[in-house]
């Protein structure tokens, strides 16, 4: 049993149902939840973990979730502004921020801002404002420990050496559905096809971003700002078989690597018995069924999203976050039928022309930037 007080952010979600999963296996008690509108979810929810709250950010969804969970203590909230204040307020050991896309911003900068543990499942806080998070944290003397499955492999690995040991960082990337297929191949893919990920059970945009190794861009970006490294030490390598999580390359050229069957409830569970090891939610590494891991370069001209990602990386200041907005629009049009497999890279690439070169953004300044990138990616879209 872990005696913690838990909040789950995106509870309904992908990565956070799996966090509920781990929290249900050791006994941990579950403080507050937020989703969108998921009311059946929602309502399943407080009905086993027995939050004292509950946000529901849409607020059409929030009252009928009120009716619904009437008979139960949970004190039911609706909106964005709710889920960031309770966020800050409510009494707890660890914040699962499962919250998908930009939306996940400022609910880190409320976990960080009240001297919270964070488990961030929500990359794209670092890449939207990496430098106001870290500081965020450093202020109020919080901690970060990452859920990407990436993120949580580097953490531990990075604990074998010093910072100035550090050679480099190997990232790596299932390489999605289209591995090995060539730019003029993906033109005629259809939105099935690229929901058909190899190795991991996902939502769909990110699903999507993996086909489009967009998602790996945004992880470079994340890891630059976790771990305090320049794009020049993150090398990303395919690795079809996701068992080796990610790898990290000391001076002496040792590589340290984790381990571990495709299951995201692993990274959640390290996060909330952390600093500890505890028994396992998930099935154990047969190495002998396995029998081979594979790795190999990516091809940055078949999946042009993690080049532009690079640029934007070494750009700094806002351009990450206009990246994180226009792709956001672009997996959203994709998964409507609106737009192609290839058309994602045109439209991204479009809309970050002409973008201000603000090195050292303010908040405002990113959501600014965040505003206006989507509103231009959405026009282009229309003419």
């Amino acid at each position: 049993m872990i005696n913690k007080k838990v909040t789950i952010l995106g509870s309904t979600g992908s990565v956070g149902t799996q966090a509920a999963d781990v929290c249900r296996k050791f006994g941990a008690d579950v403080v507050f939840i937020a989703a969108n509108g998921n009311i059946k979810k929602l309502d399943e929810q407080i009905r086993e973990f027995k939050p004292r709250f509950c946000v529901a950010v849409d607020e059409r969804a929030a009252g009928q979730l009120k009716i619904a969970v009437a008979d139960t203590d949970t004190k039911v909230y609706a909106g964005y502004d709710a889920m960031c204040k309770l966020t800050e307020e409510t009494e707890c050991d660890l914040v699962y921020n499962a919250v998908s896309g930009k939306n996940g911003l400022m609910p880190t900068l409320s976990a960080l801002g009240s001297g919270k543990t964070l488990a961030l499942a929500n990359k794209e806080s670092m890449v939207c404002a990496g430098d106001i998070v870290n500081r965020t944290k450093k202020e109020h003397n919080a901690e970060i420990i990452p859920v990407d499955s990436e993120h949580c492999a580097i953490f531990q690995c990075l604990k074998n050496g010093k910072k100035r040991e550090l050679k480099r960082i190997l990232l790596t990337a299932s390489g999605g559905p289209f591995f090995a297929k060539k730019r003029k191949e993906l033109e005629s893919v259809s939105l099935s096809d690229a929901l058909s990920h190899p190795t991991w059970k996902m939502g769909k945009k990110i699903t999507v971003d993996s086909a489009t190794l967009a998602n790996k861009g945004l992880e470079i970006i994340e890891a630059m700002h976790l771990f305090g490294v320049g794009r020049d030490k993150i090398k990303v390598l395919i690795h079809r078989e996701s068992i080796v999580h990610s790898m990290v390359e000391f001076a002496d050229n040792s590589v340290i690597a984790q381990l571990s069957v495709p299951e995201m409830r692993y990274p959640a569970q390290y996060a909330l018995t952390y600093p500890n090891r505890c028994e396992a939610v998930i099935e154990e590494l047969d190495l002998c069924r396995i029998s081979k891991l594979t790795f190999a370069e990516p091809d940055r001209e078949a999946f042009p999203m993690l080049a532009l990602a690079e640029a934007c990386a070494d750009k700094g200041g806002v351009t990450p976050c206009a990246y994180n907005a226009a792709n956001e629009v672009a997996a959203e049009l994709f998964l409507k039928g609106k737009l192609g497999f290839n058309g994602i890279y045109e439209l991204v690439s479009e809309a970050l022309d002409g973008i201000p070169d603000i090195k050292t953004p303010s908040l405002s300044d990113i959501l600014e930037t965040d505003a206006s990138v989507r509103k231009k990616a959405y026009s282009l879209k229309e003419i």
